[in-house]
């Protein structure tokens, strides 16, 4: 039977300054998982700004938490689950119940981009669409995804409270990604303006900024916008800092006093740390957030409690079916030995049958599949029920014994 073993680090252990050391862009997390799948296992591997999780499957539970574990290297804060705890925790990530704003909905489209882009086999297939169906069936048959809560929702909240109004405020992007267009919609719904959307590709930037209204520029064109800008927003995949202090330094002697508001969406973080201890410079860092949207989430928090028990019970399903596949060899192996039982027979019954019509033959062919499925339907049941036991392995070994099957038979 395959095993499942997870191994990873989030927000709720360690800081971004943790984060960022083991953090995977989608083309970074792809070659992890087809490397550890050259080494014979499954693997998926999540990342995003919260988070970094390996998923790997593989006959030995041992060897599955090794591989995984070897990819983080010398993280201390990690966790460490397998089988149906891993699955209820991925579920629990799918419906939003372990994101930083409960129930939002951004990580549910970067579970699905993580396991399109893994090697996965029958083990994680199973267990990341089941994901899925988990996390969608969590926002349908709750009110956890009410409210806008989500990261991007907060940080224009956030930028709100800092100027009081955000009408005619002018918003830098830096990075034309997802993210950063979630969090320009967000500030637009609230009356800023996007002036600028500022990419390392110039065709990038042209696409998002012609959706917003915006004009597109290189990255090297930063610095002269920090001049003009009230809110500058940066979500870019730049493995160092796309904004340095002295660049920011060099800007507020035009500014004349105006206060410039900065946060930092990305894990690695593109703003330099050390802006904020810069005259009249206000950022801020997705850990940051979880201040801003502390109390937009009291209904969030109340139906995160029927969310868990949705969740939970798809747990209990995949744990099923996983203890499951332990009795399937023995359950095929029976049913493929009472099968040539019934071929045999009829062989031997050849020369009364071949007087039969063909109606009278497809009978008799019906009638003895009928008698196979009726003796061998309560067995198959018993070792199902007894898989999620400890009596499954008993059960499996005992048919085996007792019906003389042999790997031969499988």
């Amino acid at each position: 039977m395959s095993r499942l073993a997870l191994v990873g680090t989030s927000h709720r252990l360690a800081p971004v300054e943790v984060r960022e050391r083991v953090a995977f862009d989608g083309r970074a997390a792809s070659r992890v998982a087809v490397e550890l799948a050259a080494t014979g296992a499954e693997a998926v591997c999540l990342s995003t700004c919260n988070r970094t999780e390996l998923y790997v499957g593989h006959e030995d539970g041992d060897t599955a938490e090794a591989l995984a574990a070897a990819v983080l290297g010398a993280v201390p804060t990690v966790y460490r689950l397998r089988d149906e705890a891993a699955a209820l925790h991925l579920f629990r990530v799918a419906a939003g119940l372990d994101s930083l704003v409960p129930g939002e909905g951004e990580i549910l489209g970067q579970v699905r981009a993580a396991y399109e882009g893994g090697a996965s086999g029958p083990l994680l297939d199973r267990l990341f669409r089941q994901a899925l169906h988990a996390g969608r069936k969590a926002r349908s048959q709750t009110r956890i995804a009410e409210s806008p809560a989500s990261i991007s929702a907060a940080a224009a909240a956030l930028a709100q409270q800092v100027f009081g109004e955000l009408a005619g405020r002018q918003v830098v992007l830096v990075g034309a990604g997802k993210v950063s267009e979630l969090a320009a919609r967000n500030l637009l719904s609230r009356g800023a303006e996007i002036a600028v959307v500022a990419n390392r590709t110039l065709d990038r930037a042209g696409e998002l900024a012609t959706r917003l209204g915006a004009r597109p520029l290189g990255l090297e064109g930063v610095r002269e916008e920090l001049e003009r800008a009230d809110v500058v927003v940066a979500s870019t995949s730049a493995p160092g800092f796309v904004v340095r202090a002295e660049d920011v330094a060099a800007a507020l002697a035009a500014r004349r006093g105006r206060p410039l508001f900065l946060i930092d969406l990305a894990v690695p973080r593109d703003l330099d740390p050390a802006i904020n201890e810069l005259d009249g410079c206000f950022l801020y860092d997705v850990d940051d957030l979880e201040v801003v949207v502390a109390d937009s989430l009291t209904v969030r928090r109340q139906e995160a409690e029927r969310a868990e028990a949705i969740v939970a019970e798809e747990a209990r399903r995949f744990g099923a079916w996983q203890a499951s596949l332990g009795v399937v060899p023995a359950i095929t192996s029976l049913r493929a030995r009472a099968e040539a039982i019934r071929a045999a027979e009829l062989a031997k019954a050849e020369p009364r049958l071949e007087r039969l019509s063909a109606g009278e033959r497809r009978a008799v062919e019906a009638l003895t599949a009928q008698i196979v499925n009726k003796l061998l339907h309560l067995p198959t049941v018993r070792m199902k029920e007894a898989a999620v036991t400890a009596d499954g392995v008993v059960y499996a070994d005992a048919v085996r014994h007792l019906f003389g099957l042999t790997e031969e038979d499988r």
